[in-house]
């Protein structure tokens, strides 16, 4: 066949590629209103772009003021969105409403649909996936089938990010957690996901049951007590970094996406004690830099470095 058309170039293979949704957080107080780049898949990519780390994001948007704002929040950062990410008619929100008295009330408009391109000719190292995105229909189908496909062909880690109010009955959400962790090989949950997933186990069962569910990995983290990673042959408490807190959005999202940057850095010693420590530690330091400012800010990349070349009980980043 002829082909009068320019040569295609190669399609870049990227380090990182994140699927999940992206909302704007609407804030609303006696004071006024504010709006938020939200939405977990899409801080962990924000997260990864700034430490350095080639990522691409294949998320859902709409064409409007929301979805051109969110798009320049991460691309500004350095995160490419992939074909079909602006597939909505009209971006998703998530509304929570703080009365004077400071109880809030929350409200979702989401609609998580996706248009994923091939990711089979070129795979990433690492595929990341979670929250409402792994849970939601339509759009969980394609986070399922996307990872049957790619599963053997590079790591993938997974953040369930438990949002109860989306995800009908228990029962129904622990059986698609289950089945997707089965596709994957790190597995990372706060506490309150593990208590919410697994009321009748302690966190040690909880990180063994999903080793048994077929994960390499499980991280629990546990806000200032710390993270536990384990796998089939250790288990690793690894202690918070100390600092002083401004709020504690993001900082999740900051684990993960330092806990990613640490897998892709490894080298060849697998899940050996050493490396696990290394992850966790790395992990905790993103964190600690995130609670320390407000709103959803995660590190540079030099900023982490700096973090563990100053803290004494910490270990440099290569």
């Amino acid at each position: 066949m002829q082909n009068n058309g320019k040569p295609k170039p190669p399609r870049q293979v990227l380090d990182v590629v994140v699927i999940g949704e992206t909302l704007t957080d609407v804030v609303t107080t006696p004071g006024g209103t504010t709006e938020h780049p939200g939405g977990s898949p899409a801080n962990v990519s924000y997260g990864l772009a700034r430490l350095g780390v080639s990522t691409g994001l294949i998320t859902s948007i709409g064409p409007d003021r929301r979805g051109e704002v969110l798009a320049e929040h991460l691309t500004g950062a350095g995160v490419m969105l992939l074909s079909g990410s602006r597939a909505l008619e009209r971006t998703s929100t998530a509304t929570a409403t703080i009365a004077r008295d400071g109880s809030a009330s929350y409200a979702f408009d989401i609609t998580w649909d996706v248009e994923p391109p091939d990711l089979a000719p070129t795979p990433p190292k690492i595929l990341h996936t979670g929250s409402i995105a792994s849970f939601l229909s339509p759009g969980a189908g394609e986070v399922k089938a996307i990872l049957q496909q790619l599963h053997n062909a590079c790591t993938v880690t997974y953040d369930p990010n438990i949002r109860p109010a989306l995800l009908g009955t228990h029962a129904e959400a622990r059986r698609t957690f289950e089945e997707l962790v089965h596709l994957t090989d790190v597995v990372k949950l706060s506490d309150e996901d593990a208590e919410w997933l697994y009321p009748e186990k302690t966190t040690e069962e909880t990180a063994t049951h999903i080793l048994g569910l077929g994960a390499d990995l499980a991280v629990v983290t546990k806000g200032s007590s710390g993270s536990l990673l384990a796998t089939s042959s250790a288990s690793l408490s690894i202690p918070a970094v100390k600092s002083t807190v401004a709020d504690t959005i993001g900082a999740g999202d900051s684990y993960m996406s330092a806990l990613i940057l640490g897998l892709l850095t490894r080298g060849t010693d697998g899940y050996a004690p050493s490396v696990l420590e290394q992850l966790g530690r790395t992990a905790a330091a993103a964190a600690s830099i995130t609670v320390s400012r407000s709103g959803a800010m995660p590190p540079t990349g030099d900023e982490l470095r700096g973090k563990l070349q100053h803290e004494p009980q910490l270990h440099s980043l290569s």
